[in-house]
Parts: C-alpha cells; structure tokens; sequence
C-alpha cells in the first residue's frame, strides 16, 4: 500500500525498481506488450492524484545521480530519480548550482518539473525552465531524446508532461557558477508590501511574501546574489534550530493541534506569529537559503494568475474570510516568474504571481480550497499540477491553448494510455 506525503491518495500498487536505464527500459516495455497501467513514482509530494495507480509503480529512487557534467557550459545530465537535495549538494561539489529553486527539496527531478514546480523571482522561470534535453521511455517502449532541436515538439511538451507521455529517464540541465545568497526577512503589513510590489519584484533576485490571514501582516523575504568571495554567514545552529525547527515545525504542529479543537483562537495566534517570526539576515549557499525544512503536515492549493491580478485575489480571499467566518491558521503564501513557453506550464505565455494556500492536515479544507479557486479561475487561475484542485479539460482548455495539441501527442505516444489514471483523464480529456 502506497500513500503520498500529505495523506490524501493510497493505492494498492505493484512496486518495481529499475537500477538502470536498460532496466527501466524493459519494465516501460514489458507492460506496453501486455496493456498494463503503470506510473512513475518520485518522492509522492504531490497533494493530488497525478502519480495514483492500481498497476506497476514504478519507484525510480535506485535511479539516482549525475551522468556526466560539463562544468564549461554548465550542462549536466541526471537520472529522473535523483532527489533535488541530492543533486543541489553534488552540484555545489562540482562548483555548480541551479538558477532556481522552490521551498521544498524532498522532490525528484522527474517529479518537480512534471508538476510545474518553481520558485520566485520576476525574471525567472520554474524549475522546468532550467531543462536543454530529456530522454523519455514512451507507451511503445521507445526511448526517445528531446530538445530544442531534436523533437522540439515532444521537448515543449515533455518538460512538464504531468507523467502522461512517457517516463523520464534522464534530464539534461542548464547550471551556472555556484553561488551565495544573502537573505533577508522582514515583517511587515499587507498594505505596504501591495503598494511597493512592483519596486521588490524589480529591486530584488527573489521576493515572495507570507500573509497571515485574519491580520494585515507579512513577512518578506528578499534573496540576492552576492558577489563571489563573499565570505558565507549562515544562521547559527541555535538560531536555525529556533526558527526552522522549533518555531516554524514543531511550536506550529503544536498550534495547529490546539487551534483545531478551537479555531476561534486562530486570529490571536496568527497575530502572535508575526511578532515571533522576526527579522533575520544570513549569506549562504544557494541552495541552503532557497528550501526550508517541512515537518508539519498540511493540504495545499495553489493558483498561477496574472501577476497584476494578485492584489484582487487577495482582497477576495479576505472577504470570503469576512463572510464565511472560516478561520485559517496556515499563512498565505505569494511567489511569482516570469512567463515561458513550454505547453502546460502555470506560467506559459504570461508573467504570473502564484497564490498558495493551506490548510493543516486534521481540519476540513475543501470549501476554502474551492473558494479559493473560484476566485482564482475568476481571473483566468491555473492550477499547480501537483496540488489540490478541482478543475477538468473543459474548463483548462480556455486557459492553456496547446491542452489540445498535449492530448493529441499524448495519444500517439501513449496509444494504449497504459501511463493514465483517473487524474489524467480528468485534466487532458477521456
């Protein structure tokens, strides 16, 4: 029995692990000749169902590490299954490191650019943007490679290809230099941070910000290079331990427990949390000061709308707050990139502002998440592949022009849909 990180999908699976690519070749194969669903599993961060079977599960945690690497153009190509704290260390080891990155470093390669993964930064892209090549094991058993030149069509596509067009097996990506990071942390009020929204996206590498609802307060956090030779200053191990560990994991799990028996304090809590969580500015790898440890167990949704529309959106979510008089004690958290071309992107053909919410694991989450979505779909929203959301085809097919074209590649490379589940068939079409 297989569960996913945040507990909302099980399935009785039949697990292979594939110690090659050979191997992996023959499994992909092996059930196409027989009509077998099968499905690629990664670290199962995913809050929705993209990664459910009742088939072959195939575990691609034995497909780990680098293949080769390139340290004077930066190309370096890894197996689908290396995880990304994995890959950030033996990257950093080469004197490498990727542009970008999200909060969270538990996922595969393969599975965070599946999903659409990303993390901030006005002028750049998701993690998915970082990728020169891929070779992918399709329905027919067929080992396929894919690039800008080579298959271009499969390449815009495949990049975040949602696991339906084949298995990746491995990713060729774009690095850079390494480098440090000086963040800052800040609390601040919602109204101030909307007012100067534009100046931060431009003044700043990465800015994002974390509401806390039932308060007009945030806290800020703006990361930029430093210059190299930069001596590192990361927090102490008694100041990460307080901050990281004990305030934001195992003091919120705590809150969380006792705000669930009375929600009524959750406003007061919340309040509380902006005067704890202060300032802070340390310099550290790159990688170290992009993802956060995560310990406490939530449900999430999360929304790409146009990065001009944010202010509204939130605006609505606290006035459904107001009406409804539901109360929320998970922050709210803002992120934005810059817009890019690949087919099923969150951000494609248009700069966005993504809009997180959540919801601990042991209270009701769904009519926040649906009002949430109303208001995001609103203002043409569009989903995170890899969290909770309620949309079909025909209400993504307004939003994403290629969603018809995906589904026709899916069907010539997947005839026999032996890489669908029910999730595919409600996002791309039956």
């Amino acid at each position: 029995m297989w569960t996913n990180w945040a507990g909302t999908v099980s399935a009785d699976v039949t697990a292979v692990r594939p110690g090659t690519v050979r191997e992996l070749v023959r499994t992909v194969a092996d059930a196409a000749e027989h009509g077998r669903a099968i499905k690629p599993i990664g670290a199962g961060h995913s809050f929705t169902a993209i990664a459910e079977t009742g088939g072959v599960q195939l575990r691609l945690d034995r497909l780990s590490g680098i293949v080769r690497a390139d340290r004077a153009t930066g190309l370096v190509t890894v197996l689908a299954g290396t995880p990304l704290h994995a890959l950030n260390d033996a990257l950093w080891q080469l004197g490498l490191a990727l542009t970008n990155l999200g909060d969270i470093d538990v996922q595969t390669i393969s599975g965070a650019i599946s999903t659409g993964t990303h993390g901030t930064g006005a002028k750049l892209g998701g993690i998915a943007t970082q990728v020169r090549a891929l070779e992918i094991i399709t329905g027919d058993g067929e080992r396929r490679r894919c690039s800008a030149d080579e298959n271009p069509e499969l390449f815009a596509a495949a990049r975040v290809g949602l696991g339906a067009l084949g298995v990746l097996a491995t990713v060729t990506l774009q690095c850079e230099p390494a480098y440090a990071l000086a963040a800052a942390e800040a609390p601040g009020t919602l109204d101030e941070t909307l007012a100067t929204l534009d100046e931060q996206l431009v003044g700043n590498d990465h800015f994002e910000f974390y509401w806390f609802p039932h308060t007009r307060r945030v806290l800020t956090k703006r990361n930029n290079r430093v210059l190299p030779g930069t001596p590192l200053r990361p927090l102490g191990r008694a100041r990460h331990w307080l901050d990281d560990e004990f305030l934001s994991n195992t003091v919120f799990d705590r809150v969380n427990r006792v705000t669930t028996r009375r929600p009524q304090l959750i406003p007061r809590a919340n309040a509380l949390a902006t005067r704890l969580l202060g300032a802070r500015d340390y310099i550290d790898r790159s990688y170290r000061v992009f993802a956060s440890p995560r310990t406490v167990r939530f449900r999430e949704m999360e929304y790409a709308v146009p990065r001009a529309a944010v202010p509204q959106v939130l605006a609505e979510i606290e006035r459904w707050f107001a009406r409804s008089g539901t109360q929320v004690g998970f922050p709210i958290e803002v992120r934005f990139a810059a817009a890019d071309d690949i087919w099923l992107s969150t951000a494609t053909g248009r700069d966005s502002g993504y809009i997180a919410v959540h919801q601990y694991v042991r209270r009701e989450y769904e009519p926040y998440f649906r009002a949430v979505e109303a208001i995001a779909a609103d203002v043409d929203g569009r989903p995170h592949w890899g969290k909770i959301h309620y949309r079909d085809a025909a209400s993504l097919r307004g939003t994403y022009s290629r969603l018809d074209e995906f589904a026709a590649l899916r069907d010539k490379l997947d005839p026999q849909r032996i890489f669908t589940n029910a999730y595919l068939e409600r996002v791309l079409g039956g």
